[in-house]
């Protein structure tokens, strides 16, 4: 049925354009990160397992901090997470300057982790915020709409690996047969080019902290509105924390929402991490190799505005298990098919993932009490470490190099293709009880 409601009222609108600022913020560092996976494992001459590490610690930092960040709003206000939030992600980011002056893999990783402190800080405050913002009714495709913002930032993060970082890394440098000669090196050669690479590294983190810093200040000086939640407490009407889980724990939608959203992060995390290696495997460089990165987050933004749209005629459960199968279908190109073909299935699985994440976000929340969100809103973003478990997973399977004759690297993808075959369940099942 056509929805007449208005999707983002007038009165929230100030605070909804500075909400949906973060997205593009977190979109930024989470995809300047994918393609340091590639680029620490050639600079540190680490296996594709020990470099993916770096999702590990990314995506850790979710997991380790999503609670305590739900505990603080619950007892403060959205508008204080997001701030430490932003707090946390600027200081993540300054600690690139320490770790590229130690040309240490530990500490890069270590400035990762606390910067995705700050992350999880504003993923539990924003996508929930988002949701109160305006009537229940278009909660959904509100998020949506918030979300198509976050591969812009997402854009962004590609465009400076790929324009600015990986092109000018001498460690990615090539013979004419197109392989990475920095192994033959000698000890002194490859110490100077440490220092080289890290320092490009370094500079974009440094960049978006200054960025972080000037829209924590417009949002200090903001009068931001009082959720429905955030009213209730004032008035002492809350559930204690006892009582959310219970509530939250007998839902079944939403319990089965977390563990769909961990695998679809999975599947996400591992599909842009790996498009380099895969590339690599045909002979592509990696700052060319980017650029495949680049073309599947155009898709990914692209298809987040189309799908939006198509909420509005389209059961979001339905279109969720629908592009479910167009993800799979993709992913099995990427297994069976060698050579560019199978890199353009790679590609395609971009278009059929956008939807996924606040589809199934809005889903979960959708039937939870509103004084239960922070918390329940803190397990989905907990379900980010679906990111930090599987892409090492997928590492081993690509350091194999070949498995029964085929490519390691096509195969790794029947991970993601299991994720996404889990998320089609997801979405019939929830469409089934919205109907019985």
């Amino acid at each position: 049925m056509k929805d007449h409601k208005a999707l983002i009222e007038r009165k929230y609108l100030v605070t909804f354009i500075l909400v949906t600022s973060l997205f593009a913020l977190w979109g930024f560092a989470n995809d300047i990160t994918n393609p340091m996976v590639a680029a620490f494992q050639t600079l540190m001459e680490l296996t594709a397992a020990k470099a993916s590490m770096v999702q590990f610690a990314f995506y850790g930092g979710y997991a380790t901090m999503a609670i305590p960040a739900a505990l603080f709003i619950r007892k403060y206000s959205y508008k204080s997470g997001i701030l430490l939030g932003l707090a946390l992600y600027a200081t993540g980011a300054f600690l690139f300057i320490p770790a590229a002056a130690e040309q240490s893999f530990t500490f890069f990783c270590l400035s990762l982790y606390i910067l995705t402190f700050g992350l999880a800080f504003l993923e539990t405050t924003a996508n929930p915020f988002i949701l109160s913002l305006g009537d229940k009714e278009t909660s959904t495709r509100r998020l949506n709409f918030a979300q198509s913002f976050n591969p812009m930032g997402s854009l962004c993060g590609m465009s400076v690996a790929s324009l600015i970082v990986l092109p000018q890394l001498l460690s990615d440098r090539r013979d004419e047969a197109g392989h990475i000669i920095f192994s033959t090196l000698s000890e002194a050669e490859k110490a100077d080019i440490r220092l080289h690479d890290l320092a490009i590294i370094r500079d974009p983190y440094v960049a978006i902290g200054l960025v972080v810093v000037t829209v924590g200040i417009i949002i200090a000086l903001t009068k931001m509105p009082k959720t429905q939640s955030e009213e209730q407490k004032s008035q002492g009407d809350t559930h204690t924390t006892r009582q959310t889980l219970h509530n939250l724990w007998h839902n079944t939608i939403y319990r089965e929402g977390v563990v769909a959203q961990m695998f679809y992060v999975a599947a996400q995390i591992m599909t842009w991490t790996f498009i380099i290696q895969y590339a690599d495997n045909l002979g592509i460089n990696k700052a060319i190799a980017q650029t495949y990165n680049i073309i599947a987050m155009t898709l990914f933004l692209s298809s987040r505005f189309i799908s939006t749209f198509l909420m509005k005629y389209v059961n979001g459960r339905l279109l969720l298990a629908a592009f479910g199968c167009g993800a799979a279908l993709c992913s099995i190109g990427a297994i069976v098919i060698v050579g560019m073909a199978g890199l353009y299935c790679l590609v395609g699985i971009s278009f059929f993932m956008s939807l996924m994440f606040p589809t199934i976000y809005g889903i979960a929340l959708e039937d939870v009490d509103s004084r239960d969100h922070t918390l329940g809103a803190a397990f989905l973003v907990m379900a980010i470490v679906g990111g930090a478990l599987m892409p090492p997973l997928q590492g081993m399977i690509i350091d194999q190099q070949t498995i029964v004759g085929h490519p390691a690297v096509n195969v790794s993808f029947v991970l993601p293709l299991f994720c996404f075959i889990l998320i089609i369940a997801y979405g019939w099942r929830s469409h089934l009880k919205t109907i019985h």
